[in-house]
């Protein structure tokens, strides 16, 4: 009688080796796949790592360059105007003809303005126009009865805008309206300059 619960426990337990070594099996080819995929996860880390790296550097170059050869555009349509110029330096030292001379200056002009213009710049436009600190600057006030109160009057360096931003101020003179004091004095100064 001994013997027959010593066989069920003989058959439970070989039952549960079997099963063991299932399992065991088991969880070894799924640490051989975890393995495998974790072998292919940092391969692919690796290599974006290495292309990340390439990118910033492929970025650095390009900025570099972009840098260097920005204005390139510019320069090779400011070229013609150069030729221009040679050209009209060597018609004035042969020619005696100012009035050529001068029609070939403004007609350098315009090529530089028309070719400034394709590359987004503009001139400002200052005289008759009201005084705008945003794009004019001072150089000084004029009193005047002829223009009305901080309008542009008189214009000693264009001003331009690249882009719409600006480039450079206008720089300018504006109207101070005489008071009424003042213009009497104004003119009371004007009549004894007259008189003596």
């Amino acid at each position: 009688m001994n013997e027959e619960p010593r066989e069920g426990t003989e058959k439970a337990d070989s039952k549960m080796e079997e099963k063991a070594k299932a399992s065991e099996e088991d969880l070894k080819v799924k640490l051989q796949e975890m393995e495998k995929k974790s072998s292919e996860n940092y391969d692919k880390y690796v290599r974006a790592v290495a292309e990340l790296d390439n990118y910033k550097k492929r970025a650095v170059r390009e900025k570099a360059d972009a840098i260097r050869y920005g204005n390139e555009n510019l320069l090779r349509d400011i070229l013609p105007l150069v030729d221009n110029m040679d050209r009209a330096m060597e018609h004035a030292c042969n020619s005696e003809d100012f009035n050529a001379f001068r029609e070939g200056l403004k007609m350098l002009q315009q090529q530089l303005l028309s070719c400034l213009q394709k590359h987004g710049v503009e001139q400002i436009e200052a005289v008759g126009k009201d005084f705008d600190p945003h794009v004019h600057e001072a150089m000084l006030q004029v009193e005047s009865k002829e223009h009305d109160e901080s309008k542009v009057v008189g214009e000693f360096e264009r001003g331009y805008l690249l882009n719409g931003r600006l480039l450079r101020p206008s720089k300018v003179s504006v109207c101070r309206r005489l008071n009424k004091e003042d213009q009497k004095n104004c003119e009371e100064a004007m009549n004894e300059a007259e008189n003596n």
